[in-house]
């Protein structure tokens, strides 16, 4: 296609021959008008559209580009968020091993407790069985010097009799043949529980 100017267009009818049994030159002028104001509309609307599709166009960059920077959101959001899981993932992880460590720390040292509880129980028991075995036998002992007071005293309440039967007699009295004093000494060993004669 001819690039026409409407201008050019009006101009050409002096371009034009003029002949006996040519074109009626008011009708090609007519013509020639008609087609340099539809020239124009033509170039007019051309430019418009131009302009909108440039405008469009760049709309539709502005719109690319916001898409794109969604999508770059989208995918930074994405991989925050994978990122923020593993993290959190990672970090309880390490909480649980840090509690488990804790748990394992405590019952350690409850079982330390407890062990260091029935040792010390053991010994209690073991230190009241040698007291109660202890006491048992300073009763034990008590009772046996209860039963020998006991004889002791009744055997003394004897003695003593005839100790005072021996100190009436006169002295020198060829029954008895002994003095107070060894007397006495008798008195003091038939106490003593020992039953027998002293020599």
């Amino acid at each position: 296609m001819i690039d026409l100017t409407p201008l050019e267009v009006r101009n050409k009818k002096d371009d034009f021959k003029r002949g006996l049994r040519g074109y009626d030159p008011r009708e090609v002028d007519a013509f020639l008008a008609v087609v340099a104001d539809a020239l124009e509309r033509q170039i007019r609307e051309s430019g418009a559209s131009r302009a909108r599709v440039q405008e469009l166009e760049q709309q539709l960059e502005t719109y690319r580009a916001r898409e794109r920077a969604l999508n770059d959101a989208l995918l930074a959001a994405q991989e925050l968020r994978e990122e923020t899981r593993l993290q959190a993932e990672r970090d309880a992880a390490v909480r649980l091993r840090e509690a488990e460590e804790q748990v394992r720390a405590v019952l350690d040292d409850a079982e330390q407790a407890v062990r260091a509880c029935q040792d010390k129980l053991d010994d209690l028991t073991a230190t009241r069985g040698q007291f109660l075995g202890s006491l048992r036998q300073l009763f034990e002992r008590f009772d046996e010097y209860l039963d020998f007071e006991d004889a002791r005293f009744e055997a003394g309440t004897d003695d003593l009799d005839h100790l005072v039967e021996q100190l009436r007699a006169e002295p020198g009295d060829g029954a008895s043949g002994q003095s107070p004093s060894e007397a006495a000494s008798i008195t003091r060993v038939d106490a003593g529980g020992s039953g027998a004669a002293s020599t």
